[in-house]
């Protein structure tokens, strides 16, 4: 569990986030969505450590960042998975290599250690046979799925995800998404994503934080969402004329 309280974060006189409070809970798929701008990439480098803020705290299961000796915090980080926006994979690097690069990273394990962990995972995202491949030979959905297979590789207990469906078909994004919340379930991960895939948010998001303008403007779930009465969070969601639709039927159903 991450719990966030009264996080402030500033660049210069730029107030980026203003006094997020939150919290993710075990086994669920947490989406933070929000307009560009809004707080929510240095809201997840926050959770990750990269940037420190100015007030507030984050405590990964009871542990609070701040007060962790550095030794702790490089333990902390060891148990965190990432998936980035452009899966960042090394063109160097064979997908097993890739897969294999937290574990020789983070761990002293032998090489054929390393490399049946990294089959496991490879499996588990259904790339059995995708092992000597190099990420230019595979497609935009194979190289999300070597992303999260790499993100889990080391057995973390928190999951972060910067836009996973970032350049994907819907029928694909669907198919990663799915991915993330069964691997979320399987092995009781804090999952976090940064997301503005609407499809996303319909489909597994178990919680959701929207942020405006570095403040939390509304927290609830995929099945919330479509009752609120938050102006800036239906403006957001129901953008387009198919969403808005959607939410008149759902609401006419249950008048």
């Amino acid at each position: 569990m991450i719990e966030v309280k009264n996080l402030h974060k500033s660049f210069g006189k730029a107030h980026i986030l203003k006094g997020v409070s939150t919290s993710f809970e075990k086994g669920k798929t947490s989406l933070v969505i929000g307009q560009s701008g809004s707080g929510k990439t240095v809201f997840l480098k926050c959770l990750l450590g990269l940037f420190s803020p100015e007030e507030g705290s984050i405590a990964y299961d009871g542990k609070i960042y701040s007060e962790l000796t550095e030794d702790q915090k490089r333990n902390l980080r060891a148990e965190m998975g990432m998936v980035f926006q452009g899966s960042a994979l090394f063109d160097s690097m064979t997908i097993l290599e890739n897969v294999m690069f937290p574990l020789r990273m983070f761990t002293k394990q032998s090489k054929s250690e390393m490399q049946d962990r990294a089959d496991f995972v490879l499996n588990r995202v259904n790339l059995s046979d995708a092992h000597n491949k190099y990420p230019s030979e595979a497609s935009g959905g194979m190289q999300k799925r070597v992303a999260i297979a790499r993100a889990i590789v080391n057995k973390p207990k928190y999951l972060f995800c910067d836009e996973p469906n970032s350049g994907l078909d819907p029928k694909t994004a669907m198919v990663i998404d799915n991915l993330i919340q069964e691997i979320t379930e399987e092995y009781d991960i804090t999952t976090v994503i940064n997301s503005h895939d609407m499809n996303s948010v319909m489909e597994i998001g178990e919680k959701i934080v929207f942020l405006k303008d570095g403040l939390k403007e509304w927290e609830g779930s995929n099945k919330t969402i479509f009752k609120t009465d938050n102006e800036a969070v239906t403006n957001f969601v129901y953008s387009s004329e198919l969403f808005k639709k959607v939410r008149q039927m759902y609401l006419e159903e249950r008048a």
